[in-house]
């Protein structure tokens, strides 16, 4: 959504670092470079102008003036004045003190709010909720059963009890759902009312009916982020007409350049609280400002990244996991199956993979990225037997033959698995065993050696005078510390300090200690 802008700043921010000091020359120009930017991504006009006058404000004062590095103070900048306008803080629903709470959905007609409906439900569900989705728009044909299917998908309960396509009061529906709800112990409700094409006074008046009739806790407007400056202006129709608390963005994942995102809060004064980012009931999360400044400056989202991993890694498997490769067991085709059918739930590669600092500049190698290429993979160890998948190395000529036949690839793609499997395989298990570097875990390198060797002992000499020798030396007691002899440090001087650097007399070297030794 906001690849245009995201790749507009950073190369505005790459020419800055130059520079070891910026003038208000600099400055101008930065300024004027973001302010094209932010038009080119259909940011409204006057965000724009606000955005720019407090960047370039702060980009003259101290913080830049006095700073070791100017380039990185500006892009910091930048980053805050990104986040006060997407909302400076992540807004969370405020829950009625007595349930249930009753959440009112509005918006333009093929915004996404029926289907949006269903992704909030599952999202509250997930968090320990019991929601409940009411189909109130009985206008449009087939939104009730819309409604009831997507409900279904969310595995929660759907209050229809009009049919729709022009037949029902949704005034009295959404009114009913709050005693059905409290009948049926529901905490949330949902209720999905009628949109249009485009801003009509009919609309208004039954969206403004059902919120008097309901009095919902959060009035969330529905917006297509990929519709440009039109959500401004609906926005600011429903913000006068029916009025709401919230703002949740639909499509994300569009193509569109976004900037709308940019200007619905700032113009409407509204926080935006939700974000859905593809066609998935999974693909939608609360809103975090902070998060979505990073990714548009190409700083990554490692945040939403790990609470995916935890929402979807068991615990107990991930530390399993983690202990056979510590440990250096062997690393199996079920282990590797098993771990990336974990990452696939997490979501498309690609867009995990954009969530990592930097990956903006490496689009053209994320877009090539298929997914289909991970269901090839797990379909071929899919055709091993368990045996094969143990131990892959009695994987000979037929018996790949085979596997190719049952995966549906070709024998060459089930040797070129195999064969990075085992390349694979070796890498954990020199990782495992300190990969020979002195000092870490399970380390092989000379060190280990050189103890293993000291172990053994003194070795005897085959001349029976020179072993006698050493034997009486090895048996004789120690009597003080021995005299120093030439060779060492001071053998060049034949053991002695030169003139004006003689120790001191009666000067013990074994009382001798260092700063902190005790």
């Amino acid at each position: 959504m906001f690849e245009t802008l995201s790749d507009r700043l950073t190369s505005v921010f790459s020419s800055l670092r130059s520079k070891g000091r910026l003038s208000d020359a600099d400055i101008d120009a930065t300024t004027r470079e973001i302010r094209i930017a932010l038009l080119e991504a259909d940011v409204a006009l006057p965000v724009v102008k606000a955005f720019v006058a407090q960047v370039k404000e702060r980009a003259r004062g101290a913080e830049v003036s006095q700073a070791l590095n100017p380039a990185q103070q500006v892009v910091k900048i930048v980053n805050d004045e990104l986040i006060g306008i997407l909302g400076g803080e992540t807004r969370r629903i405020r829950f009625a003190k007595t349930p249930p709470t009753v959440i009112m959905l509005a918006g333009l007609q093929g915004a996404g709010k029926t289907t949006l409906a269903g992704k909030l439900a599952k999202w509250l569900r997930e968090q320990g909720h019991a929601p409940m989705l009411v189909a109130a728009d009985l206008q449009r044909p087939n939104a009730v059963q819309q409604l009831q299917v997507v409900g279904e998908r969310a595995q929660v309960a759907v209050y229809a009890p009009e049919p729709g396509s022009g037949v029902g009061d949704p005034i009295a529906v959404a009114r009913q759902s709050i005693d059905e709800a409290r009948r049926l112990q529901h905490d949330i409700v949902i209720i999905d009312t009628a949109g249009r094409l485009g801003i009509d006074q009919e609309m208004m008046k039954q969206a403004a009916d059902i919120r008097d009739a309901v009095s919902p806790d959060e009035v969330l407007f529905v917006v297509d982020a990929m519709i440009g400056q039109d959500a401004v202006i609906t926005a600011q129709a429903f913000m006068e007409g029916v009025g709401f608390d919230g703002v949740v963005l639909t499509k994300l994942d569009g193509d569109a350049r976004g900037g709308a995102a940019l200007s619905v809060r700032h113009i409407t004064g509204r926080p935006i609280m939700f974000a859905s980012t593809g066609e998935k009931l999974e693909d939608f999360d609360a809103f975090h400002p902070d998060r979505m400044a990073s990714r548009i400056l190409d700083m990554g989202d490692i945040l939403t990244l790990i609470e995916q991993a935890q929402k979807t890694f068991d615990e107990e498997q991930a530390a399993k996991m983690a202990g056979k490769l510590t440990s250096g067991e062997n690393f199996t085709l079920e282990d590797f199956l098993e771990q990336m059918m974990m990452v696939q739930k997490m979501g498309p590669i690609k867009n995990l993979l954009g969530m990592m600092p930097g990956m903006g500049q490496m689009r053209d190698q994320l877009n090539s990225i298929d997914d289909r290429d991970l269901d090839r993979i797990a379909a071929i160890i899919r055709s091993m037997t368990p045996a094969e998948r143990q131990d892959p190395k009695i994987i000979n000529g037929s018996r790949r033959s085979r596997i190719a036949n049952g995966s549906g690839v070709t024998v060459s793609a089930v040797s070129n698995l195999v064969t990075r499997f085992f390349e694979a395989q070796k890498m954990m298990k020199r990782m495992a065993g300190g990969m020979g570097i002195p000092g870490m875990p399970g380390g092989r390198g000379k060190a280990a050696k050189t103890q293993k060797k000291a172990k053994k002992g003194r070795r005897v000499s085959g001349d029976p005078r020179k072993a006698a020798l050493g034997k009486a030396s090895a048996d004789a007691p120690a009597e003080g510390p021995a005299e120093p002899k030439p060779g060492g440090m001071l053998g060049n001087l034949g053991g002695k300090l030169p003139p004006g650097m003689e120790l001191p007399p009666g000067f013990d070297p074994s009382k001798f200690k260092l700063p902190g030794q005790k």
